[in-house]
């Protein structure tokens, strides 16, 4: 059984279609979207979200310690990385705030040298 192609109706139509129908209209609540293929829909989601992938943040968490030493490691920890790649890093106490605050270049380059990290380029250091 051959199955003719849709034609598209133009919005005026539809309404009136459905106004004579006395049927809802399908899209109330806008602009319709292209259909998506659900594997590359499903991979596009996985990558976003680092489901299954190793994430750079991981890595980071995984290195602080060495990263920033054991003392600013137990009162800090890194939170996340912006698109712009800006590290955003929680400090609990201020004089590991402050302390982080002067070492960020040096804390940049050790971050960099990790696996993955290579695209933090400044750390955002916070009250957490």
């Amino acid at each position: 059984m051959a199955t003719e192609p849709r034609r598209e109706l133009t919005r005026s139509a539809e309404d009136l279609i459905s106004d004579f129908l006395m049927v809802p209209r399908e899209d109330s609540r806008g602009r319709r979207r292209p259909v998506k293929n659900l594997a590359s829909l499903m991979e596009d989601l996985l990558t976003k979200h680092q489901i299954g992938r190793e994430a750079p943040e991981h890595t980071i968490r995984e290195h602080w310690a060495e990263v920033v030493g054991a003392a600013n490691a137990h009162y800090s920890h890194a939170a996340q990385i912006d698109p712009r790649g800006r590290l955003v890093v929680l400090a609990s106490h201020s004089v590991v705030r402050n302390e982080l605050f002067h070492h960020r270049a040096l804390i940049v380059a050790n971050i960099r040298k990790l696996p993955g990290c290579s695209h933090v380029r400044e750390i955002n250091v916070r009250a957490g």
